[in-house]
Order: structure tokens, then C-alpha cells, then sequence
């Protein structure tokens, strides 16, 4: 079944949404917000935090961005609020809140 990317949005009918556990085109995970799933998103307190960056490797997402020079701002766009980066950081520096 050929689907037409383009015409994927949040009003597109059930007909027209990709089969599930299919891929139709490479390259396109960065085009679906799949943030939109969840209704939390983790905070992270930047006074508490000290860059160990346990947080970027456990993510499952990769939602949380390494620029080289430390950790970025979380990716909301595609975090599904899961709580693994919550739970793994040794400081408490980061909470799950709803939106």
C-alpha cells in the first residue's frame, strides 16, 4: 500500500494513516510530532542539574538532544513522556509535568 506522506496530518481520514509497524518512505520520523501522544513532558531544573548526561542515553527517543557542548533543551516534538530520563537522573533534576 503507497501512501502519499504529504497528505498525513490530524485531520487526514483513518484511510489515509500509514499501516501500523510499516515504513513508506526513509528519512520522515522528524516530520510526525509523536510528542503529541502524552500528556506530560519531563522539566528539567537546570539549577540542580550537573550535564551527566545519563538522561540523553537512556531516552528511547533520542528526544533529548547532545550538542557537543552539553545537554539541549528537550525535544517535545518527539518525546512520548515516558519517565525513563526522570528516573535515571542521580539529582532529581528532572520531573514529569502535565501539560
Amino acid at each position: 500500500m503507497a501512501v502519499d506522506l504529504e497528505k498525513l496530518n490530524l485531520k487526514a481520514p483513518w484511510q489515509d494513516l500509514t499501516v501500523g509497524m510499516m515504513i513508506h518512505e526513509g528519512g520522515t520520523s522528524k516530520e510526525f510530532h509523536t510528542g503529541e501522544w502524552t500528556a506530560v513532558k519531563p522539566h528539567v531544573n537546570e539549577n540542580i542539574c550537573r550535564q551527566c548526561l545519563l538522561c540523553v542515553q537512556v531516552c528511547p527517543d533520542s528526544a533529548i538532544p547532545y550538542d557537543g557542548n552539553g545537554r539541549v533543551e528537550v525535544d517535545t516534538d518527539h518525546c512520548k513522556g515516558c519517565g525513563i530520563c526522570a528516573h535515571v537522573c542521580p539529582f532529581g533534576a528532572i520531573e514529569m509535568e502535565g501539560f
